[in-house]
């Protein structure tokens, strides 16, 4: 008997270690924890854990949402961290899927820690020129240059003469341009990188990457963060994502394009830039549309990737993912133009179904 209440007391104090070990690790019981990602295998909640660009963010939350009435075991969760921690985060498989609007290059993805990554476009965005601008009222007009010389500090005030050419008969007020920057690595500041280099010789020389290569006005965080800052500081011009623009209800400048013509950011025109390389996109879908040819086509456009490795190491989680981006693709689509997202082109589609057959665990497709 006392035999027996020893091991009772001796387990029950066991038991209470455990208990005690399991809170202060953050974890539940049972539970493991292999970079930040978690689910698959137990019958039960399958979690996939996403993180990168910001451009995306409005859309990817909504599919997050509309597909978890469709698999009720989905567990998603996409953190809004930009484009360069959506890569390195993919790279280092701290996280089961990166989200980038600039396709990773060569060196990126020879980084990658878990073999070949597959870039699976999700939709058609535009990176928006947004003003907050004291008495304006008609729609700001801006050629390529002057959008170049504002952003190199070479155009300082808001009645200069350059931005007068493109607007004749407006009122612009004799103040000071300040400039607001992503402050952190941007694939939406890739895409307007690469609209700048390619229109102006000025800008050519600095490069295109996920910052902007001068000191001229204040940084910001994240789409949000310059879209905050440009609509709370009078006289400030910034670039974010149209979604960004549209819910907050900012102004959003009318460019000159390729062919000439001055087009508003839409679904049409971000659709129109689109449509000249739709079908002649590579195989590995890595590919830029900025200034794009067409009447009709919106200069500073672009696809935004989700990024999966090729072989996924866990199948149950590997078959959620390759479910969900399917889903992304086809069914999501119907939720792009209610949030000023452009739905992706046919062709294409065609080429992401491709990739996503391509998914693998231990050398079983996830997608048949």
């Amino acid at each position: 008997m006392k035999t027996n209440l020893r091991l009772i007391v001796y387990l029950s104090i066991l038991l209470s270690f455990s208990l005690i070990f399991a809170a202060c690790s953050g974890q539940p019981m049972g539970s493991s924890n292999s970079g930040g990602t978690s689910g698959g295998g137990d019958g039960g909640d399958v979690r996939l854990v996403g993180s990168g660009a910001s451009f995306p963010k409005p859309i990817y939350e909504k599919w997050v949402s509309e597909f978890g009435k469709v698999n009720k075991t989905a567990k998603i969760d996409y953190q809004s961290t930009g484009s360069s921690a959506g890569i390195k985060a993919v790279q280092q498989q701290t996280a089961d899927f990166g989200a980038s609007d600039a396709p990773m290059n060569d060196d990126e993805l020879k980084a990658a820690q878990g073999g070949d990554l597959l870039h699976i476009p999700t939709v058609l965005g535009a990176v928006v020129v947004t003003y907050n601008v004291e008495g304006l009222s008609a729609p700001l007009r801006l050629s390529p240059q002057t959008v170049v010389d504002i952003f190199l500090g070479k155009v300082k005030k808001w009645n200069d003469e350059k931005i007068k050419a493109d607007n004749q008969g407006v009122n612009l007020p004799d103040k000071d341009i300040t400039v607001v920057y992503r402050s952190d690595g941007s694939g939406t500041t890739n895409v307007f990188n690469n609209y700048l280099g390619k229109v102006s010789p000025d800008w050519t020389a600095k490069g295109q990457n996920m910052t902007l290569p001068q000191g001229v006005g204040i940084g910001a965080q994240r789409n949000d963060g310059v879209m905050g800052q440009v609509k709370q500081t009078p006289n400030t011009i910034g670039y974010v994502e149209l979604t960004f623009a549209k819910a907050n209800n900012l102004p959003v400048a009318v460019l000159k394009n390729s062919a000439g013509n001055f087009v508003e950011a839409n679904i049409e025109t971000v659709t129109a830039a689109a449509a000249d390389s739709a079908a002649k996109t590579p195989d590995d879908l890595r590919v830029d549309i900025t200034n794009a040819a067409g009447a009709n086509a919106y200069p500073i456009a672009s696809y935004t990737y989700i990024l999966a490795y090729k072989d996924q190491k866990d199948a149950v989680k590997g078959k959620l993912l390759a479910d969900f981006l399917w889903w992304a693709t086809h069914d999501g689509q119907s939720f792009a133009k209610d949030l000023h997202y452009a739905p992706l082109p046919a062709e294409i589609v065609a080429k992401v179904e491709t990739r996503l057959k391509m998914m693998t665990n231990a050398g079983q497709p996830l997608r048949k």
